[in-house]
Parts: structure tokens; sequence; C-alpha cells
């Protein structure tokens, strides 16, 4: 039920592998902007797109931005040993050679953010926190535009990028940069994107001016926009945030160096509580990075993966595990069989009550509809809860209770016209929901209305019965709870199916 994210890369990105990682449990491919060309990334998607016809699987598509990261430039890609106790500079000049005395990065101001005794963090692009790769400095003096700092550790870095990261201080750069907006406008219109994710969302503003950049690239005004967490200054607005954005990504990896580590933990189940109780889907990130380059999880990785399941996140994130990772595919499975074994024991009685206590008295109409199929099909222990939607948000309020068996949301297209040619919707709402704990969702035939005036709406429903009975979650004489719009009203109904 809970979904999984798969970064595609240079180890992901050929049919057969994107097409194995579709069959092994990933619902949404995410494009990471931070490396790659537009080029790069477009050839990828053209795989995925194959690799979904091939597989009949559906798949989402994430645009993930870089937005204010800093960087550090080794333009020869020369490994860079640094040792403890030694000193090294970061010079805004990116004319320089990377050395280990000298460290080229992409900001100006970095002299104007830090001041002596802070710490800097550098690190490969995922870092995995083990510490030969990725080295801690303390900054020294400051020098004009340069910082000196002292190696606080000794490290390797290798490859090309390393990312910078200052605990705790303000980074007075765009969220939505330049860059972004150029890839958004080329890459994400041609490729009417499901899901941007917002790197480094700090105000709830961030979100409103990304919405508000969307709003005038045609179709992309039904992209939903998650809002990724990575320091204190998005933790610290979080509410605002959530209330602003579509859901949330907790990028746990840069959290954890803006965090004290003994407070990750904490903030995670909060966050993902506020989630829950929002009905927004939230997404978390960082789990179980020694599978970049290992079969198997370490213990701690593996029960955090469940753990993350109980706290409630909707969907796993795999960045460096699938995007250079040895066992893209492997990784992917194992991560659906943790989820699947920790959904077996979720609380979901406790978690109900929670909810309707939290939405309180009286409950809107959707809500008190959406709450009611669910606890009628736990009742009556149905196999199935099929929902009839347009817009995809009767299925993401139904999902919102986590029912304990799958939600089917048969997405009925809604025709518009601009006066010059029809159009359907309906497939962005059906991949939004890719994300969403729970909710699978198939596109019903358009001439089939969501609001059927007779009382019942025969022909979809068997479409939708058929479809649960090829995915084997329907059998004969299992109970399927429905849920649809008769006219102005909704209806919740229990079906037994015959043989």
């Amino acid at each position: 039920m809970t979904k999984i994210v798969g970064t595609l890369g240079p180890k992901s990105r050929s049919v057969e592998v994107i097409s194995s990682c579709l069959k092994a449990g990933m619902s949404v491919a995410r494009f990471d902007f931070s490396w790659g060309d537009i080029d790069y990334h477009q050839q990828t998607l053209e795989n995925l797109k194959m690799a979904v016809k091939g597989t009949k699987k559906l798949c989402a598509v994430m645009l993930d931005t870089v937005g204010p990261e800093l960087q550090v430039v080794n333009k020869s890609e020369r490994a860079i040993s640094l040792e403890a106790d030694g000193f090294v500079t970061l010079t805004p000049d990116q004319s320089k050679e990377a050395s280990s005395q000298l460290l080229p990065i992409n900001f100006t101001g970095l002299a104007k953010a830090v001041k002596a005794g802070d710490t800097i963090f550098i690190g490969q692009y995922l870092f995995t926190g083990s510490e030969t790769t990725s080295v801690w400095l303390e900054v020294a003096e400051l020098k004009g535009d340069d910082v000196v700092c002292v190696i606080k550790n000794t490290a390797t870095l290798a490859g090309s990028l390393f990312t910078l990261h200052i605990s705790q201080i303000h980074i007075n750069l765009p969220t939505l940069t330049d860059n972004d907006k150029d890839v958004i406008s080329k890459w994400g219109v041609r490729n009417n994107i499901d899901f941007l994710s917002l790197s480094y969302t700090r105000h709830a503003e961030d979100v409103r001016h990304a919405r508000e950049f969307l709003s005038k690239l045609g179709d992309l005004h039904q992209t939903q926009i998650f809002a990724k967490i990575e320091n204190i200054e998005g933790l610290t607005h979080f509410d605002e945030i959530l209330q602003e954005a579509d859901g949330i990504i907790l990028s746990r990896g840069n959290l954890g160096i803006d965090l004290p580590p003994e407070k990750v933990f904490l903030f995670q189940k909060a966050a993902l509580y506020k989630c829950n109780m929002a009905g927004k889907p939230a997404v978390v990130t960082r789990v179980v990075d020694s599978m970049t380059d290992n079969l198997r999880p370490t213990r701690a990785e593996a029960t955090d993966v469940a753990n993350a399941v109980l706290d409630g996140s909707d969907a796993i994130l795999l960045g460096a595990e699938t995007l250079r990772g040895l066992y893209p595919v492997e990784t992917i499975s194992i991560v659906g069989k943790i989820c699947a074994e920790a959904e077996k024991v979720f609380n979901q009685d406790l978690y109900f009550k929670k909810t309707v206590k939290y939405v309180g008295e009286p409950m809107t109409h959707l809500e008190s509809i959406a709450s009611s199929a669910v606890r009628a099909a736990i009742k009556v222990k149905a196999s199935v809860i099929i929902v009839f939607t347009s817009s995809g948000r009767a299925a993401r309020l139904i999902a919102k209770y986590r029912p304990t068996m799958p939600v089917l949301s048969v997405v009925i297209p809604r025709l518009k016209t601009n006066q010059l040619k029809w159009s359907f919707s309906g497939a962005f709402e059906a991949r939004q929901s890719l994300i969403v704990r729970g909710l699978f969702p198939m596109l019903a035939d358009p001439r089939h209305p969501a609001e059927s005036t007779s009382a019942t709406n025969e022909s979809v429903l068997k479409v939708a019965l058929d479809h649960g009975k090829a995915f084997g979650v329907i059998k004969s004489h299992d109970r399927v709870v429905v849920c649809q719009k008769v006219g102005d009203a909704s209806v919740v109904k229990i079906i037994e199916l015959e043989d």
C-alpha cells in the first residue's frame, strides 16, 4: 500500500531496468535536476514511457528542482583528499582549480553569511553520513570573500559534485532559481509533469510563488507542488507550508545535518502526523543508504523503513539507492516487502479514532462520507473500496482514513473545451494518486459520467471490479464498498459478489 518513489539516473535509466523497477513496485519516477541536462533527462523519460507501455503499470513523473543548493565546483573531477586539523579555503572564484587547499563554490555571499566557529559540511551529492566521503569544517577566519576553515576529519572527496551545507544559517538565494524556472518551462511543460518537488522550501511564500509560476504554463496549473523540507527554516514555518503545499517531502539527509541527530525522529513523527491529519501525502527520504552498494539493508535501516510506515508516511523516496546504486531493483523490492510487513501491524483502529477526533464536528459533507465508507469497509471486512471521482479529492479523503484494504479510485474523465478543441481531464488526477498510500488509480471510459443519474452506475463498476479481479484483490463472495455521487447526493453502498 505504501508507495515507492525512485530516482532515475545512470544506473537506472535503461528500458529494462526501469521496467524491472516498475514491476518491483515503483509508482513515481523522480528526475533530479541537480545534475544532468535537459536532453539527458528527456532520454530517460522516453525510456520510462516505453517501460510503462511494456509493463502496463502507471507511473507518475516528479521533477526535483535544484533550489539554492550550495555546491563545490570541481571541474577536473580529480579526487581531493583533506587531512584532519589542516586548513582549507572556500572561495567564490570559480575560475580556480579545486585542490586540497582551495575549494571554489557557486555562492558569492558565503563570507557574509557565516562567522568564525560555524560548522560547514561538505559531502557527495547524496552523502551517506559515512565519514570517509564527507567532511566537517569549522570556520576559522574570513578573508574578504574567502572563508578559511579547519578540517575536522580526514576524508577524500571524489566525483564532480559536492553539496555544501551550513547548519542553521539563512542563505539569501531564491527557492525557485532562474535555472529551475528554465527547466520547468522547457522540460516540465513538454512532459506535463505530475509533481514538482520544491527543494529547500523555507516559507509558505515559496510554494505560492512556485504555484503562480506554474499557473502560467498551460497544463502545469494541474501539477501538484510538494514542499521539500530540508532545514530548520522550513521546520519553523512547517504549518504554513503544509497549508499551501499539496504534499510534503521530508529530506532527512539535509535535516540530519541541520538538526541535532537526537531530534530527527521527533520531527519526523510530528510532521507525518500533521500531514496525515491534513490529508496530504507525506514522503520520507534517505531510508536504505547502505543499499547503494550492498544487497541488504542494515538492521537499523530495515527498522527505519517500517517505522516510517507506522509513523504514517505515504511514500518512501529512494535517492542514491536507485540513482547511482548497484541494486536499484532489489532496493525497491526489499523496501516494498518491509512496508508490507509494517502495514500488517499498523494500528488502523487507533489511527481512525485519532483522525475523526482531530477533524472534529460538524464534519464537512465529503469528510463524513469518506470516513463512513472506510468504517463500513472495515466492519464488513470488505476486500476493496471502489470510489468514483473526477478531481481525485474524494479518493484522497478516503485514503486519509487509512483503510486496511486497497482503494481503487476510478477517475472519470471530464470533458472540457477552449472553443477550439475538446480535451479530457483525468490523466493528471489518476497519476497524482500514485503517491498516496493505499490508492490505486484507473482511468474510466469518458462515456460514463461520475455523477450518474441512474442509481447504479453498473458499467463502470463492472470495469472496476474486473480490474480488481485481474489484480487479484477481489475474489468471488467478497464484499466491496462503493462510494459514488448520484445526482447531488453521495452514496456509500456495500455489495456482495456472486461467483
